[in-house]
């Protein structure tokens, strides 16, 4: 198969493909680039693999950067662009489940491509545009499948969040999974307790968040994947919900929120949740504003008040929230209402603590008290929000 009509993105890059083959070397692109280009998605960046060591490399490009030269790759900057140089490499002895504690450098693309994970990451692609299928990635591709290369268990051993990128790869691209694929995601579903948190919460958030993402929660929940990432264990049938949702959350904030939702969370226990899944201070501020505003979409219609202090963003994703889980509300009407507010944020007040002390007010909570005040009536619409009619206000109190 040869491609003829290259996006920019990798005629941009050829200059540095030819280069390497001049200087006696084999180069190709690799990787999700090449895959990308065969489904017609963006392609945020180019990898290139080569048969040069990376001191090699380093000779035949005046600007580089030793990004991870122990593991054989070196970041060239060429142009106004960088391109990641990987040497040719075969790994061994996985510990720790996730990195490889010997690489070895080779001469061949072949062995280069059988570390790989996916079939359909695992194809290259010359300057002149030929693909090289070593493992029938292009018929996976038209099949929409997701399939280890080689052996899955092998696969899963050696890089135990492959089985999270598996879920991911279904979600991002609308594919299924391979069954002898699906059934070592599913015999070796614990390996997975030896990822950092960090690394899983990566998979699970883009997973949660891509367009097929209930069908792919599905297969993290028949594969078992969900026993051991944090607080999900044994909670399954609460989740068994997700994958019969009407929508995708498409807003990292919505997934969480859904999450914590279906799992009944008290409000008191979502900081320590979001904490175990290694979240964000801000992440959890937002998370715990939208699931306290959805609560108050089951009691009742909020004040003007809760709407200013929610925010657009908060108030935007507890409407998806609410949407996704199918409780009726009337989003247009609540969503007038605040833009309609006469101030959107504190900023916008016409005064602050300073006007209020040269109004004779002492600073400390009657200060405090005070501005809150002004804040409400403001935003309730019964008092302008001008320094005049405020300081008259204020200067009615006792």
């Amino acid at each position: 198969m040869k491609i003829n009509n290259l996006p920019n993105i990798f005629t941009a890059a050829l200059p540095v493909l030819e280069r390497l083959e001049n200087g006696g070397f084999e180069a190709y692109f690799v990787g999700g680039a090449v895959r990308d280009l065969l489904l017609n998605r963006h392609i945020h960046d180019v990898d290139i693999a080569t048969s040069a060591y990376p001191e090699e490399v380093k000779e035949l490009f005046p600007k580089t950067i030793d990004t991870g030269i122990k593991h054989g790759t070196v970041t060239v900057l060429y142009g106004d662009s960088s391109y990641e140089i990987t040497t040719f490499r075969t790994e061994s002895g996985y510990q720790d489940y996730r990195r490889p504690d010997h690489v070895t450098f080779v001469q061949n693309l072949d062995a280069d491509l059988k570390r790989r994970d996916f079939t359909i990451n695992a194809l290259a692609m010359n300057l002149r545009g030929e693909i090289i299928d070593l493992f029938d990635g292009l018929n996976d591709l038209k099949n929409r499948l997701i399939k280890a290369v080689g052996n899955p268990e092998q696969r899963f051993h050696e890089d135990a969040l492959r089985m999270m990128r598996a879920v991911r790869f279904m979600s991002q691209l609308k594919f299924k999974l391979e069954d002898k694929t699906k059934q070592a995601v599913k015999d070796h579903h614990q390996l997975l307790k030896k990822i950092s948190v960090e690394r899983i919460r990566d998979e699970f958030v883009k997973m949660g968040i891509g367009p097929h993402s209930r069908q792919a929660f599905q297969t993290f929940l028949d594969t078992n994947l969900s026993e051991d990432v944090p607080d999900f264990a044994g909670k399954s049938d609460l989740l068994a919900v997700y994958p019969k949702l009407k929508f995708n959350p498409t807003e990292e904030m919505s997934f969480w929120s859904v999450i914590i939702i279906l799992l009944k969370i008290q409000d008191t226990q979502i900081n320590k949740f979001m904490r175990d899944w290694k979240n964000s201070n801000a992440m959890t501020e937002a998370v715990e504003k939208i699931v306290t505003l959805f609560d108050l979409f089951s009691e009742r219609i909020p004040t003007d008040y809760e709407l200013f202090k929610a925010g657009k963003t908060v108030l935007l994703n507890t409407i998806d929230v609410a949407h996704i889980l199918g409780q009726p509300i009337d989003s247009e009407a609540l969503v007038d209402r605040y833009m309609a507010l006469p101030i959107k944020s504190s900023s916008e007040l016409a005064i602050d603590g300073r006007f209020l002390i040269k109004q004779g007010i002492e600073p400390g909570p009657k200060l405090g008290k005070m501005l809150n005040t002004i804040k409400e009536k403001v935003i309730a619409g019964e008092l302008e929000n001008n320094e005049e009619a405020i300081g008259a206000f204020v200067a009615k109190q006792d």
